[in-house]
């Protein structure tokens, strides 16, 4: 039997919520020298962090990101749990616009292209990823579908930080 997704989101984001303030096991820290990030740098597990669950969609309504926009403060760190509620991969890229056009350009060529990285993960359908970010520069950035023709369909998400 097939729950609606906001129970199994509830669920997962509380589940997280328990394991990130009891168990606190430190993930892997990502040290890439030289390696640019537009929208701030990978989060440190030993550090305090808010916990932001996304949902994915694809369907009658769309494609899309719940929520499609969130403010955070410079300095802080978010845990991304990311729900692909949808029947399709999906991406969630966290970048400035212009470092995910140029990416998505690259995908049209390369469209099996997934993405395992601390910035941006491809997210089978009725799976789930996680994303630490350290939001450590001013601006909007965004989260993005770089697969070819999600993004263009609606699955582009804002990120403010003040």
């Amino acid at each position: 039997m097939r729950f609606p997704f906001r129970k199994r989101a509830i669920v997962l984001c509380a589940s997280a919520a328990l394991v990130a303030g009891v168990i606190g096991a430190p993930a892997k820290l990502y040290a890439h020298a030289g390696e640019h990030f537009s929208a701030g740098e990978p989060g440190d597990p030993t550090k305090a962090f808010r916990i932001v669950c996304i949902s994915i969609h694809d369907g009658k309504g769309g494609m899309g990101y719940t929520p499609q926009s969130l403010d955070v403060h410079l300095g802080e760190q978010v845990k991304f749990i990311i729900w692909n509620d949808g029947i399709y991969n999906h991406e969630f890229i966290l970048a400035s616009t212009v470092d995910n056009l140029k990416h998505a350009a690259l995908m049209r060529k390369y469209p099996d292209m997934e993405h395992d990285d601390p910035n941006g993960k491809t997210i089978g359908p009725y799976n789930s990823a996680e994303i630490l970010w350290r939001f450590s520069k001013k601006g909007t950035f965004e989260f993005s579908c770089l697969i070819p023709g999600h993004r263009e369909a609606g699955m582009i998400g804002k990120v403010v930080v003040k």
